[in-house]
């Protein structure tokens, strides 16, 4: 009883190890959600530079494709008479396209033919020479350039193609196109995301206040203020996020990734602000440290309230303790039987692996032969198997764990379908001859969720597999009655051993060298939780089992 001081300094310890985990959680938790921030802007810049270039390399193509037109090259060649066609052409094209213009202009950068021939704002007898993608087109072929529009003051890329006949230039088929749609998404999604070109000006950004600012203020002497007037509509270019010290881009607070993409030069930035989610992760550290000392004086507390009690309370001390050994050695045999359910999981799985094995080993040979399309389709059933792998993955643990799902109206064809498409090769190396059922009856419908009702279905066609010799007979046939279908796999094998038919469906009995004697038990759990039965029946003939499904 000289002791009891002893609590006390646990106490203050205990405190003291709070604070300095808090310190240290802290920590941690700002690092770890400063990384996770990184690893996912730079996932999303990938995203955002991937879809930006879809789109400039949409685009890009439609002038070198029209650059040889015949009736582009015939208006060039002075035929008049095409310039009605052509207009109405390159109408109809920006319109497919998303493009905001499409125009021709002769070797003098006088236009002859445009899509908006036919609005106020037409460029149709406005002369482009001036402009550096005109120039440059007709010097190297092609070119690209972003400004503002003369007309319309919209900023926007031009993508011009040299339009030639032998080495003779008889001029030049441009593509405008604005970003605005792309912008708006950028707004909805990100904080802050801008393209600079080659010399650190942004043009496409989802902020427009930041459009024409340079994110390279020192470069500011070798800019050509008469160029950036015409294209950028102003002579002096503002630096993006000026600070303190005179650097770009941005503030301390902000992370900043830049992925280069096309055009040469181009490169495009993702602003993030971690605070928030450092913050977050903080305040759930702090809140775990919190937890962790009101749990530990809880248990504190209950160790003095134990020592002041413990002469009187030790009847009640050896019941309770007698009662938590009773509730370990129930939860410990719940947890081994858990353990042995999770061991089976191959023998669920065996199926669709071997099925990704030979759509992989198709699917490169295909790749061999150059039918990439083919081998694609493949790689697609892979993919989709790798979902019903853990989807079979998910019954395992359901064995244990019950949870409701809704189940939904499928037609039985599909089930079906599926399973023999998953045992198409076992079948033809077994040589086996499987019957269909009656197509119509097939197309019944019932309440039930696929892939769970295919695992089962495709349980019972690899036991009539493993029960038949090669080159044995496997039946499926469907009766119906006026709440419920029934689906029966029937084999010519030797039938259910008597000495394990009345304990069939319980876990661990099998009469398979290799089985773990959990298939039957969990395709019975998964049709009584689907609101059927799993019925197994023994002949002369061999082996029958029922799948009662609800009708739908």
């Amino acid at each position: 009883m000289g002791n009891w001081y002893l609590p006390g300094i646990a106490g203050l310890a205990m405190l003291l190890i709070g604070l300095l985990a808090m310190l240290a959680v802290d920590r941690a938790t700002r690092a770890a959600a400063l990384d996770e921030v990184q690893t996912t802007a730079a996932g999303d810049l990938a995203i955002l530079a991937a879809g930006l270039e879809s789109e400039l390399d949409k685009f890009s193509l439609v002038p070198r494709v029209l650059a040889a037109d015949p009736e582009v090259r015939a208006l060039l060649q002075g035929e008049a008479r095409q310039q009605p066609v052509l207009n109405r052409r390159l109408a109809d094209l920006a319109a497919q396209t998303g493009a905001s213009a499409i125009y021709l202009m002769d070797s003098s950068g006088l236009t002859l033919a445009a899509s908006n021939w036919n609005l106020p704002t037409t460029f149709v007898g406005s002369n482009y020479g001036f402009r550096s993608y005109f120039s440059e087109a007709v010097a190297r072929g092609s070119s690209s350039e972003f400004a503002l529009g003369t007309v319309s003051r919209r900023p926007g890329l031009y993508i011009a193609q040299r339009v030639q006949s032998g080495t003779t230039t008889l001029g030049v088929i441009a593509l405008k196109v604005e970003f605005d749609a792309i912008e708006e998404s950028w707004r909805e999604a990100q904080e802050g995301v801008f393209v600079t070109d080659a010399d650190g000006v942004v043009l496409i950004t989802s902020n427009p206040e930041w459009r024409f600012h340079t994110t390279r203020p020192d470069s500011a002497e070798a800019r050509d203020p008469a160029q950036d007037g015409l294209r950028f509509g102003r002579t002096s270019l503002p630096t993006l996020f000026q600070g303190s010290d005179g650097k770009a881009p941005a503030a301390d607070a902000l992370i900043e990734k830049i992925q280069p993409i096309s055009p040469e030069g181009w490169e495009l930035h993702l602003l993030v602000n971690p605070e928030p989610r450092m913050a977050a992760a903080v305040a759930s550290g702090r809140l775990m440290v919190l937890s962790g000392l009101i749990l530990a004086a809880l248990l504190l507390g209950g160790l003095i309230w134990w020592l002041r009690r413990r002469e009187v309370q030790s009847e009640l001390l050896l019941a309770e303790q007698t009662s938590m050994l009773r509730d370990q050695l129930l939860q410990a045999n719940r947890l081994a039987t858990l353990g042995q359910v999770t061991a089976g999981i191959g023998h669920e799985i065996r199926q669709p692996v071997a099925a990704m094995r030979v759509f992989a080993e198709n699917g490169e040979r295909l790749l061999a032969k150059g039918e990439s399309s083919a081998a694609s389709e493949n790689f697609a059933k892979i993919v989709a198997l790798t979902a019903k792998i853990g989807q079979i993955t998910e019954e395992l643990l359901r064995f244990s764990r019950r949870g409701a799902r809704e189940p939904r109206e499928i037609p039985l064809a599909r089930v079906i379908d599926g399973a023999l498409l998953l045992l198409r090769d076992r079948i033809e190396r077994h040589g086996a001859a499987v019957v269909r059922p009656d197509p119509q009856l097939a197309q019944t419908m019932v309440r039930a969720e696929h892939v769970r009702l295919e695992q089962v279905l495709v349980n019972l066609l690899q036991n009539a597999l493993d029960a038949t010799a090669p080159g044995g007979a496997i039946a499926i046939d469907i009766a119906l009655d006026a709440d419920r279908c029934f689906l029966t796999v029937a084999d010519n094998g030797g039938g259910i051993d008597p000495a394990v038919q009345a304990t069939l469906f319980q876990p661990f009995t099998t009469t398979k060298e290799e089985g773990l004697g959990l298939g039957l038990v969990i395709s019975l759990d998964i049709m009584r939780s689907l609101g059927g039965d799993l019925i197994a029946e023994s002949g002369p003939d061999g082996a029958r089992f029922t799948m009662a499904i609800p009708r739908a």
